[in-house]
């Protein structure tokens, strides 16, 4: 299981060990755009986003910012849109609703009115649902849940995309998976200790629960919720526990995963434990916030953690996307907290941009023609894999969240770069001035890319 291969040189996801690469006035032969049809120099095309980044999403959504930027600089020194300029035109909410429809309510007022706008969470997709369907302005985010992307009772596939699969088919796949590897899961009960809110409670729902029974995986019908604010889940955790659960599952981001397993260390249950999440509970944030909790073997409380991975990681280091990816986080000093699954996914938005914006000029004339209905119909007929990390594909209209996922797991590097560390004596350790240590994590796919099951219900 921890025969890494190329996972195993990691060369570390920090900036001062990747060696930059001189600038290219040509986009490389492995991003492949249409030809463009229509000469868009002089113009401009504006990525709107806003959503939480200075709340409980600001580990995720700070890097998304500098991502975005970083790949809007590259793109742009490489002929942009048609040889239109890509810019970005974003808002904080701070996670609060109000703002997030404010924020809203101002972009739709443009003249004239953004084609598509970037939104971050499942709440907002939930409270801007209908409004972006009657305003025609399709919405992209990074997953979602059934409500937002579906309807209330699932069967309504509305305006807003997902470029990672539905919270509910991650699920989905982690129970495969646990049902897959009977030896390392016998006799499997799942314990979803979460946030509460959309987002949190975005996994669980008796489509999922009924999935996992079905391939022979209990879900206790009790889930277990927390506020992101909280600092001691143990009642969650021992209710859970005490319930029957031997595997742990969040949706949570950031903090959230740290302290669930910070709370099954200091509860003594490591060793009766796993623990497992959503994509974010992989997330380099994680891993960084758990550096204060170390578990017996000396290493963060989260190593070993499973979760989904439905994109190429920093250390698959043979691609040349990843690569791309890393020669722009060391030219721009981008540092180890910023060098997480936003930060490639600001990079590959950049991307995907041009495609999709390339196609709908090539079909519509010009610039000026392109509105949210033709977006639209772009989003829902192209398939395209932004610097070929993952593939964006919404099944001709019939899907609002892309299907391929895979599972892995969350280790930390060893001291000398050749695999993942046994425990802390042989873990890399980069000492901080608060007196810590910076554990650097590595993620170990366990499985190939493969469609997530569709566990949005309904239909």
């Amino acid at each position: 299981m921890r025969k890494l291969g190329f996972f195993a040189i990691f060369a570390l996801a920090v900036s001062l060990l990747v060696a930059p690469v001189a600038a290219q006035e040509e986009l490389p032969d492995f991003i492949q755009h249409s030809e463009c049809d229509v000469d868009l120099t002089g113009e401009t095309v504006t990525i709107y986003h806003f959503g939480d980044l200075s709340g409980s999403y600001a580990f995720i959504t700070q890097p998304l910012l500098a991502g975005m930027s970083d790949g809007l600089a590259y793109f742009n020194a490489r002929g942009g849109v048609c040889g239109a300029e890509l810019v970005q035109d974003y808002k904080d909410t701070g996670g609060d609703p109000a703002q997030t429809q404010a924020h809203y309510d101002f972009y739709r007022s443009l003249e004239p009115k953004p084609d598509v706008v970037v939104l971050y969470a499942s709440g907002d997709a939930e409270l801007l649902r209908s409004q972006v369907e009657s305003d025609q302005i399709p919405a992209i985010i990074s997953a979602g849940s059934v409500e937002g992307l579906y309807g209330e009772n699932g069967d309504a596939p509305g305006w807003i995309f997902a470029t990672n699969p539905l919270y509910a088919d991650q699920f989905g796949t982690f129970c495969e998976f646990v049902a897959a590897n009977e030896m390392e899961f016998p006799e499997p009960v799942i314990g979803y200790v979460s946030w509460g809110g959309a987002f949190g409670e975005a996994a669980y729902t008796p489509t999922v629960i009924e999935y996992c029974a079905e391939l022979g995986v209990t879900v206790l019908d009790e889930p277990q919720y927390f506020r992101p604010t909280d600092t001691d889940i143990s009642t969650q955790v021992l209710n859970a526990v005490d319930a029957g659960a031997n595997i742990l599952y969040t949706n949570s981001l950031a903090s959230g995963p740290a302290l669930v397993a910070k709370t099954v260390v200091d509860l003594g249950l490591e060793d009766d434990i796993k623990l497992a999440g959503v994509n974010w509970a992989l997330d380099t944030s994680v891993g960084l916030l758990s550096r204060t909790s170390i578990g017996s073997d000396g290493l963060p409380a989260v190593n070993g953690i499973y979760g989904s991975l439905p994109f190429n990681w920093w250390s698959e280091v043979q691609l040349p996307g990843v690569q791309l990816v890393r020669q722009l986080a060391a030219e721009n000093e981008r540092t180890l907290p910023v060098q997480n699954i936003a930060y490639i996914l600001g990079v590959t938005l950049a991307d995907y941009y041009i495609e999709l914006y390339t196609e709908t000029v090539n079909r519509v004339g010009s610039l000026d023609a392109v509105d949210g209905a033709a977006i639209k119909e772009t989003i829902e007929s192209l398939v395209y894999s932004p610097l070929g990390l993952y593939t964006v594909d919404f099944a001709g209209g019939e899907l609002r969240a892309v299907s391929a996922n895979r599972i892995a797991q969350m280790f930390f590097a060893n001291a000398t770069l050749t695999g993942v560390a046994t425990s802390g004596d042989d873990a890399l350790k980069v000492p901080q001035e608060d007196g810590t240590n910076i554990y650097v994590p590595i993620l170990a796919p366990r499985t190939e890319f493969a469609p997530a099951p569709d566990l949005r219900g309904g239909e």
